[in-house]
């Protein structure tokens, strides 16, 4: 039988508070970093960091699959998060257009709602969940916004095509995987337990409409600036 979770992050409780804190500072600390560091150490050092997530999100996503973690709802990396758990290491340590694209628009948009109002269930051992939770998602928000304002990476319409392409694909993954096995896997069948952004979207199935065509006009919003001539 899949364990049930035993506990839940308060969000902005004192542990949310202090990880937003901390991330707001580390963004401003990590691009005033990225700009006044050597090209060459700069690509070295986001290499390295690179690589050490990637094998540290892999052997998180292994561990969900544990007879001891195991949950139908919560293991399958189904979420745009799992998948960003992925990406965001490729982006920094081959900063391949696509996945730094990929990674500029989910991180700081789908990403973030994770960040601001996060659902955070316990089931094995909550020091090390709730590491590996904001080891996900900070990171996620962090690598962008150092790839963009620390590196040079300016986000294009094609871009922005090419991650809004890669979100609907992945929604369809994910939705075939809530048929087969009953979950919830990036909110595509009912918002999540706690409050969130979503709320203010609508009812289920209406609200993935919306969010849809908020997805749109907001990326829309990030790429402009960065397309103007002149």
């Amino acid at each position: 039988m899949a364990p049930a979770p035993f506990a839940r992050m308060t969000p902005y409780g004192t542990e949310h508070l202090v990880v937003l804190a901390l991330t707001a500072v580390a963004a401003v600390l990590l691009v005033r970093w990225a700009r006044r560091t050597p090209a060459e150490r700069l690509d070295l050092v986001l290499r390295r960091a690179g690589g050490v997530l990637l094998v540290n999100n892999l052997l998180w996503i292994l561990c969900g699959f544990a007879p001891w973690s195991w949950n139908i709802d919560e293991s399958l990396p189904l979420h745009f998060s799992d998948a960003l758990r992925v990406l965001t290491p490729i982006a920094l340590i081959t900063r391949a257009r696509w996945a730094v694209a990929v990674s500029w628009y989910w991180g700081l948009t789908l990403n973030l709602q994770s960040v601001l109002t996060p659902d955070v269930n316990f089931f094995v051992w909550p020091p090390l969940e709730l590491a590996e939770y904001w080891i996900g998602h900070s990171t996620a928000l962090l690598a962008p916004i150092v790839l963009c304002w620390g590196c040079g990476f300016r986000p294009t319409w094609r871009a922005c095509g090419l991650a809004y392409a890669a979100t609907v694909g992945w929604a369809g993954v994910a939705f075939v995987g809530n048929l087969l096995s009953g979950a919830n896997y990036a909110y595509l069948m009912h918002a999540p337990a706690g409050p969130s952004l979503l709320d203010v979207l609508g009812p289920w199935p209406w609200y993935l409409l919306v969010e849809a065509a908020v997805i749109a006009a907001v990326w829309a919003a990030m790429t402009w600036p960065f397309t103007r001539s002149g």
